[in-house]
């Protein structure tokens, strides 16, 4: 099921998002029934798919495997599934848990065994949402940077200069090489990499620029 405009891209105009900083499970008893929730950090359909296999396997008998994943820094690519239960009682529920805490890049699935009694849909909804709630927390989260790459080559009597820009933007330097002159391949945080840019393109050569989430 795909989700609707009521869950907005996070951080949009931000150079930072966040992710679960590891795997995470939590177990939640309500009138019978037991949601077994797990967290997982993701980048990929199919690392996602592979996941979802993996407790289907591990609980063949359940009644639902419910679960919603959300990637991509500002988060764009979401994603919700019922499994068999009512409308937007499941799925939805755990997505706006994973919205909540600010979270990307994470698949979140809760799996229920049915005890009996009915739970209706607030029940339902109460009881999905706050199994990925707490097994997110578990989870803990990890800031994490958008970057622009750059190259940048210089005379080896700029070389100083060059590491004052570096420091002066918080630029990470990721390799260096020196031939007939020095060059840098430098990460910087997108926010101001624009700014960078202009900086080191007023006076060093400046080749390469490359996004990454």
């Amino acid at each position: 099921m795909a989700v609707g405009k009521e869950f907005a891209m996070m951080g949009l105009f931000s150079d930072t998002y966040y992710e679960v900083e590891r795997d995470a499970e939590f177990v939640l008893r309500e009138r019978g029934s037991k949601f077994y929730a797990y967290v997982y950090p993701v980048r990929s359909e199919a690392e996602i798919k592979a996941k979802l296999e993996g407790l289907k396997r591990l609980y063949p008998d359940a009644t639902h495997h419910c679960y919603a994943w959300v990637m991509g820094a500002r988060g764009e690519a979401q994603r919700a599934n019922d499994d068999g239960e009512p409308g937007n009682s499941a799925g939805r529920p755990i997505l706006r848990a994973v919205i909540s805490a600010g979270l990307t890049n994470v698949l979140v699935v809760v799996v229920r065994y049915f005890g009996g009694t009915l739970l209706g849909i607030p029940g339902l909804i109460e009881s999905y949402g706050g199994a990925a709630a707490a097994a997110l927390a578990a989870a803990g989260k990890v800031e994490k940077f958008i970057e622009e790459i750059y190259e940048i080559s210089a005379a080896f009597e700029h070389e100083q200069e060059i590491h004052r820009l570096i420091a002066k933007y918080g630029a990470r330097i990721l390799g260096s090489e020196y031939t007939e002159q020095v060059s840098y391949r430098v990460a910087v945080k997108a926010g101001v990499g624009r700014s960078f840019e202009q900086a080191v393109a007023d006076h060093y050569q400046l080749t390469g620029k490359l996004v990454v989430e």
